[in-house]
């Protein structure tokens, strides 16, 4: 699982304090706050907004969602949907943060604290983001996600965060597609290996793995008896990646196996 940045957590602590701020102010008292009955919704808004101060994230989410259950109509449920929504995330409950934000956009799709909450949901897939050797399910749910806060919200800090973490996710799914082409290519499968290759040059050409990508492009289309797409591949290797332990192999491979041709 990626870890979580620190501008990610300034970008929720500030936007979760302009969210309290916003939701008045009063004494405090003993409250029993695991017993969800009726209270009036400053009183239980306060008695949730103080667990989560305490860090007590699981049981100020269900007292946040207690304000939205007892108190539909007021104000303070739809302050209280996002406040929910963050508690999960600090809980690690991404799934319930998820529902909570998506039915937060669901009621208010207009509302100004939207862009935060389509942040979230982006955030919560991208702390499931698993190793490259598992179902990468939820990375490209992360990569959805984020593309949708850039796109709505271009010109917001949430945007600039979004931009940074979708170069990891995209090089994350790359990292996958570099993964199994590798394994395809072990077991001599060098179509459906040169398949996972192009994938990567095609649609991941700004990653890290995009080098390596083209090498084994060079490498398979010299197993598959096609030089000369070899040499377009090791072309473009020369091109944008001169002087790469990835040209330099390909380079050997081409003076080995197609010395008729060129590398660059």
């Amino acid at each position: 699982m990626l870890t979580r940045s620190p501008l990610k957590l300034a970008l929720l602590a500030t936007a979760t304090v302009a969210i309290s701020l916003t939701a008045g102010c009063g004494g405090r008292g003993k409250i029993k706050d695991t017993a969800f009955v009726a209270r009036d919704v400053d009183t239980l808004y306060r008695a949730a907004k103080d667990k989560l101060d305490s860090g007590d994230t699981r049981v100020a989410a269900a007292l946040f969602d207690e304000v939205e259950r007892q108190h539909p109509y007021s104000p303070w449920a739809r302050r209280a949907q996002l406040m929910s929504a963050f508690s999960y995330y600090v809980a690690k409950d991404f799934t319930k943060s998820t529902q909570a934000a998506q039915r937060f956009l669901e009621i208010h799709p207009g509302n100004r604290d939207a862009a935060y909450a389509y942040y979230l949901i982006g955030l919560n897939y991208y702390e499931q983001i698993s190793d490259v050797s598992r179902d990468q399910k939820n990375t490209k749910l992360a990569k959805d996600a984020l593309t949708e806060v850039i796109r709505r919200y271009p010109n917001t800090r949430y945007a600039s965060d979004a931009k940074l973490k979708l170069d990891l996710v995209n090089d994350h799914l790359a990292g996958k597609e570099m993964t199994i082409g590798r394994a395809y290519e072990r077991s001599g499968k060098w179509l459906a290996a040169q398949l996972r290759f192009r994938n990567v040059v095609d649609q991941y050409q700004t990653t890290s793995h995009a080098p390596e990508a083209l090498f084994r492009l060079v490498e398979t289309n010299l197993v598959l008896g096609i030089p000369e797409e070899a040499q377009k591949a090791a072309a473009v290797l020369g091109t944008n990646y001169p002087g790469t332990e990835w040209y330099d192999k390909a380079y050997q491979l081409m003076q080995k196996h197609a010395p008729g041709t060129s590398a660059s």
